[in-house]
């Protein structure tokens, strides 16, 4: 087999990765060239990072992040409420690993989403299936798979993710339906997945929130008893952006 026919056989194998760094070391002289032991490491290593690639990419497709959030770009100072520490704490992923969720509060515009966001694209990084929802398409997507019969599918696709994130929690009502609903995924996912939550209100206001002393004590229960809190301080961002 020459090399041009190796080439088409790790193509046809999709074998892409290392296709390519075939191609990229057939380019140079001969004499530049590596032994077989470390092209082979060479291309080994080429096909691993292509599939870590292929799949961060899938990922945060799926994932359907609000934004195109990374965590250089997250403000951080012990006024705001977030230090670095905290943040780099967060984005080694073990939080995610150990089951453990982080519920973010904060006045409006102060970067509760970004933040919510940036974890989420970590954690595509780092090999973590995420899902995002506002609260308002949770809602919606509640609605729909009770209409077309889907619900328990529905259901076990949301608990399944290493991590799901929730935005905008308190900002509308809550039926009874949905509150079942949120205690169900919630159960779950103990133990097994992080879930991100943010907020406006304080979470010593979501128990209120919920309006139902015995399932808000279930769904708090869950949410807080491992969990990573932040209280996000300061003006709006949005203001400072459009300033």
């Amino acid at each position: 087999m020459n090399t041009q026919e190796t080439l088409q056989a790790l193509q046809h194998l999709k074998l892409h990765g290392m296709a390519k760094r075939y191609q990229a070391v057939l380019e140079q002289p001969v004499h530049q060239q590596p032994d077989g032991h470390s092209l082979l490491a060479m291309m080994a290593e080429a096909e691993d990072l292509y599939r870590t690639h292929q799949r961060t990419q899938l990922y945060l497709r799926l994932s359907k992040l609000r934004y195109h959030a990374v965590p250089e770009q997250v403000h951080c100072s012990a006024d705001r409420g977030l230090t670095k520490e905290q943040l780099i704490t967060l984005c080694d992923g073990m939080f995610i690993t150990q089951g453990e969720n982080v519920l973010i509060s904060g006045a409006t515009g102060c970067g509760k989403s970004y933040l919510a966001c940036a974890l989420g694209r970590q954690a595509c990084i780092h090999g973590f299936r995420t899902l995002y929802y506002s609260m308002n398409r949770f809602i919606e997507a509640l609605a729909i798979a009770k209409l077309d019969g889907s619900y328990i599918r529905w259901l076990n696709a949301i608990a399944k993710p290493p991590v799901l994130i929730l935005d905008d929690f308190g900002l509308q009502p809550l039926d009874h339906q949905i509150k079942l609903a949120l205690l169900q995924i919630l159960e779950d996912r103990y133990a097994k997945g992080a879930t991100i939550i943010t907020s406006q209100l304080p979470v010593n206001r979501w128990h209120e929130y919920i309006n139902d002393p015995t399932l808000a004590d279930a769904i708090l229960d869950r949410l807080t008893a491992s969990a990573h809190r932040i209280d996000l301080k300061g003006k709006s961002m949005r203001i400072r952006k459009n300033g």
